[in-house]
């Protein structure tokens, strides 16, 4: 019995040996973190920098995963955890703290920097000088054109510059054996079916007629292309603006009307339109369109080759077929249609005497035409 209540004894005596061992160490623990705390904080609050290398090098010690705020919450791991929610909450204090530094030294560095700019700025210097450029003249011209147009009821329409055959050319009229649907005039992507970068924007016209009911009156100003070689006045790629109108009772005194109203607001109001008859599959009757010489007002140079006219683009009626393969009932409605190249009349605007000049972009050039904007 007696040697009972000694073992007895001696067991509890042992747990409270262990228990106080433990209870001591919990307490060196716990005044080790809290010195090693107290530590960075204030390592943190005397923390400086002047400039960004000092900047990232305080964040790379008191920021970053790998610093020694990063360490304190790696430790977590190895605190007991009747000490984490304590421990965690002043880790948390000191991550706040240096963020809060980080950003005031953000600040300082920042208002030191342009401070510093601001003070190398000498205001007695004469000032840069920065080139201005200016508008293109076709771009000038377009605008010019599309703003003529406007005026008098036209809107714009456009259209993509790769077609198929039927917007390029089978709905506008153009027969099978057309030269125009052979290599060596259309650059062709792809055969059967074809598929071409577009020859005119008469297609633009096409999708507004299969898509809209008349009255129609459009404008389709864009890039088109054809197989043609280069010269003073030919070139692969050039600009065409081409006009639409479609309604009831449309004639050809219209048509003369609204081209002669656009030549003299154009050229100004001494310029002369003449029609002179031709052919085109898309319309019937068919006219070119010459104005008189700007440059020697009709009396006869080189550039008008003597006869005092310049031509300046095609137009016409509509003809009866593509109004009806656009779903427009040719009984019912008429309509005109007029084409010219952007290109030649910018040449003649501005008496520009080789086509090329508008693509090579010789600053040259182009400085000549500052005044338009």
């Amino acid at each position: 019995m007696g040697a009972f209540f000694f073992l007895g004894y001696y067991l509890k005596k042992s747990v409270f040996h262990f228990i106080s061992f433990r209870f001591v160490v919990l307490k060196m623990n716990e005044i080790m973190h809290q010195e090693k705390i107290e530590a960075i904080k204030a390592a943190i609050a005397s923390a400086d920098a002047q400039n960004q290398d000092e900047l990232e090098a305080y964040r790379l010690q008191f920021i970053s995963k790998k610093s020694v705020v990063g360490e304190l919450f790696a430790e977590m791991r190895n605190i007991p955890n009747e000490q984490k929610r304590e421990y965690g909450q002043l880790v948390n204090e000191v991550k706040q703290l240096a963020d809060a530094k980080f950003q005031e030294l953000i600040d300082k560095v920042n208002a030191a920097s342009k401070k510093s700019k601001s003070m190398d700025l000498d205001l007695t210097l004469p000032p840069t000088y920065i080139p201005v450029g200016g508008i293109h003249p076709l771009t000038a011209t377009r605008q010019r054109i599309i703003e003529i147009f406007e005026r008098i009821g036209f809107n714009l329409s456009e259209g993509p510059e790769i077609e198929d055959d039927w917007h390029n050319f089978t709905a506008l009229n153009f027969p099978e054996n057309h030269p125009a649907r052979e290599m060596q005039d259309t650059f062709f992507i792809e055969k059967n079916p074809d598929i071409a970068l577009r020859t005119h924007t008469s297609s633009v016209q096409v999708r507004v007629m299969e898509n809209q009911k008349p009255p129609i009156r459009t404008l389709s100003p864009g890039r088109v292309y054809r197989n043609e070689a280069i010269s003073a006045r030919a070139h692969c790629i050039f600009h065409q603006v081409e006009g639409l109108y479609v309604d009831e009772n449309v004639g050809f005194a219209d048509l003369k009307n609204t081209l002669y109203h656009f030549a003299k607001e154009m050229f100004g109001r001494e310029t002369k339109v003449r029609f002179r008859p031709s052919f085109f599959p898309f319309t019937e009757p068919s006219a070119e369109i010459d104005i008189s010489c700007l440059l020697c007002g009709g009396k006869g140079c080189n550039v008008c080759k003597g006869s005092g006219w310049v031509e300046i683009g095609g137009s016409g009626m509509v003809d009866p077929n593509v109004l009806e393969n656009c779903g427009i009932d040719s009984k019912k409605y008429t309509g005109f249609a007029f084409g010219m190249g952007i290109e030649r009349i910018a040449m003649l605007k501005y008496q520009i005497k080789d086509l090329r000049l508008f693509t090579e972009n010789d600053v040259r050039f182009l400085k000549q035409f500052r005044s338009l904007l």
